[in-house]
């Protein structure tokens, strides 16, 4: 496990900033314990100082990873969020999405969430900004992407997709091998 270098750190900040704005800063300068993001096998993790300094005494090959995986650089040099990072998404998301009980499972399945699917939505939610997805009894199920801001999708049709699908819970089972 090695620290992100400067452009790395950079691609995962401005993912974080889409989902947690602000909120990012609660992720570095926590109050109980000192975590960091590292690299290890393109994937970064979310990590205690101490559970890193013992990771050292694994060799690379022997380890698989250590924290949380937040999520992975693609071949393209891309950052990409996995559902591993749900926990933390939603507790410090900006803007939250809450799905109607008839669309969970649609959702779960990787289908994107269509205007009769909404239950409510942060006010103030703009277009193409990173939401937390909930059910109504504030579980979170996922995350995506608004494809319209709250003031669109008062007026839109009930067929319409309101949130692109980024990553659900479901993939724990659907895609159990990649996660690691």
């Amino acid at each position: 496990m090695r620290p992100l270098t400067e452009d790395e750190s950079k691609a995962v900040f401005k993912k974080l900033d889409k989902y947690i704005g602000g909120n990012t800063r609660f992720l570095v300068d926590r109050k109980d314990e000192e975590w960091v993001f590292r690299l290890h096998k393109k994937k970064v993790w979310y990590v205690k100082v101490a559970v890193e300094k013992l990771a050292g005494n694994f060799s690379k090959d022997n380890l698989v990873g250590a924290g949380v995986c937040f999520g992975r650089f693609t071949h393209a040099g891309k950052f990409r969020l996995v559902v591993t990072c749900l926990d933390f998404l939603a507790q410090y998301a900006q803007f939250k999405f809450w799905v109607k009980p008839n669309q969970e499972q649609a959702f779960m399945y990787g289908n994107n969430i269509t205007r009769a699917g909404l239950g409510r939505i942060t006010e103030g939610t703009p277009r193409h900004q990173g939401v937390v997805i909930f059910n109504m009894a504030d579980v979170p199920l996922g995350f995506g992407v608004t494809a319209r801001s709250t003031l669109e999708c008062r007026k839109l049709e009930s067929g319409q997709c309101v949130v692109f699908h980024e990553a659900d819970v479901g993939e724990y089972v659907r895609r159990e091998e990649q996660l690691l």
